[in-house]
């Protein structure tokens, strides 16, 4: 599996709640943000590792830097303004076969997280399988519409009416189609990573949803404390 990390923004939210480290050098339970998804995916049959850090951060560039891994790290240096083309800078090194991607910020029980690796290793049926949760602790969560006999997903949406239990976790698996489904929203001006995913929808891809239990993002000071508690609860 390769895998790719987008840790391109600028964790302004941090930084005015006075945290001085940038975003993926932040420490849960003393490891670094980016350093715990580096060991995850080694530890979960990692082919690469991609990630993409913006041009500011020099300590992360130079922490990157140094590490020896078995596998090729492949460092891309952008400020990128969303997500999506932080994917799009990421997607050069995603040309074959299937990927994992995800946020710096994300957190998970790895436990869960090496199911999810497993089910989309051996899936041989659909184009992409997407983590959910029904934990929602986010100030603008994207809703995920999902048939509930199936867990395929049929939309995302900015707003639930109440019967969409599921958002999304920020956490993708995906084939080569979702690449080319990147390069259209490119070459269209689609901006915005959820509005990606609604084109993958539109775009016929067939999507699985996989729950977990719960997915924290780190974005305030105090999602610190939260997120360290979480991974030992």
């Amino acid at each position: 599996m390769q895998y790719a990390i987008i840790a391109a923004g600028e964790g302004s939210r941090l930084v005015e709640e006075g945290i001085s480290l940038p975003k993926p050098l932040v420490e849960l339970h003393g490891i670094p943000l980016i350093d715990r998804l580096i060991d995850i995916f080694l530890k979960n049959d990692a082919e690469s590792i991609s990630i993409i850090v913006n041009n500011e951060m020099k300590a992360v560039q130079s922490h990157l830097s140094r590490m020896k891994l078995n596998v090729p790290l492949n460092l891309v240096v952008q400020s990128t303004p969303s997500s999506m083309h932080s994917f799009f800078e990421l997607s050069r090194f995603l040309q074959t076969g299937k990927f994992c991607l995800t946020t710096v910020d994300t957190i998970f029980r790895e436990e869960e997280f090496t199911l999810f690796i497993e089910a989309f290793s051996k899936d041989t049926e659909n184009d992409g399988m997407m983590a959910v949760t029904g934990f929602i602790d986010d100030e603008k969560p994207l809703y995920v519409d999902i048939d509930a006999n199936s867990k395929m997903i049929k939309g995302f949406l900015d707003e639930s009416n109440g019967n969409h239990p599921y958002i999304s976790g920020g956490i993708y698996c995906l084939s080569q189609k979702a690449i080319t489904t990147l390069n259209h929203c490119m070459q269209n001006g689609v901006s915005r990573m959820r509005n990606y995913q609604r084109q993958l929808v539109a775009d016929g891809l067939r999507l699985k949803a996989f729950p977990f239990d719960k997915i924290v993002d780190v974005d305030h000071a105090g999602d610190i404390a939260k997120a360290e508690a979480f991974l030992l609860s």
